[in-house]
């Protein structure tokens, strides 16, 4: 097993399977965002001066659901970028649910920071299709029928599958076999039985994948597709299931297309990737 091919950004697989396992087990990790002790200060300076920030920009806080409290704390580096993050992972796991609205000055109350960089991973969200703006109240968690997501299933499959196919006609058996640490996290992270942690290993296997081709664009464009694609239906249903039976069947799928991939057997590649992508992960 060849753990240190280089893959298409210089980096080495095993370094991509260890970022992968961090991030991983990051998202599993409910709501853990850094506390801003600055930043709340510099709130209570706002209410103390006429009221919260949210309530100057219209937006109101009261009626809202309530939410795990966050725990506290990482370091700094980037704020909006660790909120980002959590409120994706809150997505996957239903704490953020379909129809709800949630206000900027709330979520920020619960998270220890500061309303903006909340506003901006919302506003984040908005432009990927997670969530809608509500005028004066805030963010309302987009409601998504299993049409919408038979929708990006095909949509992937379009994309992913021909690339997948042409890449098993040309990759050499060593270059798949480099990128088996990558899927033994997806097994392992499964095995956890949580969606958030799955969702980050599975979409990390399928990038490495795809980044084979040499073509960013097609990269990036999967990833957004298969975000999507893992958020909960109205009601709060995981895609395509998400029990940890369902999880570890599917992570078992990346293995065994690892394996035709390096037999080079091309019919069983087809069969495998055609069931993956109808399981719609």
């Amino acid at each position: 097993m060849k753990q240190g091919t280089q893959g298409s950004a210089g980096t080495t697989t095993g370094e991509a399977a260890a970022a992968a396992e961090a991030a991983a087990r990051t998202a599993g990790s409910r709501y853990r965002v850094p506390a801003q002790p600055a930043a709340g200060e510099a709130d209570r300076r706002r209410d103390a001066g006429g009221g919260r920030e949210g309530s100057a920009r219209g937006e109101h806080t009261h009626g809202e659901p309530v939410l795990p409290r966050p725990r506290p704390a990482v370091q700094r580096p980037s704020v909006r970028g660790q909120v980002l993050a959590a409120l994706r992972t809150a997505l996957v796991t239903g704490d953020l649910r379909p129809g709800e609205v949630h206000s900027a000055p709330v979520l920020a109350e619960r998270f220890g920071v500061s309303a903006t960089p909340v506003r901006e991973a919302m506003q984040q969200l908005a432009q990927e299709g997670a969530v809608e703006v509500v005028p004066n109240r805030g963010f309302r968690v987009v409601e998504r029928s299993a049409r919408e997501l038979a929708e990006l299933a095909e949509v992937r499959a379009l994309i992913e599958v021909p690339v997948m196919l042409r890449l098993a006609r040309t990759v050499p058996p060593e270059r798949w076999a480099g990128l088996r640490p990558l899927a033994e996290v997806t097994v392992r992270a499964a095995s956890s039985g949580c969606r958030a942690t799955y969702a980050e290993a599975d979409r990390a296997f399928h990038s490495a994948v795809l980044a084979l081709a040499g073509n960013q664009q097609l990269v990036g464009v999967a990833e957004e597709l298969h975000r999507r694609a893992q958020w909960p239906l109205v009601g709060g249903g995981a895609p395509g299931g998400g029990t940890r039976a369902e999880l570890v069947a599917d992570a078992h799928e990346h293995t065994a297309l690892l394996d035709a991939l390096v037999a080079g057997d091309l019919d069983v590649v087809r069969a495998l990737v055609g069931e993956h992508f109808n399981g719609a992960e």
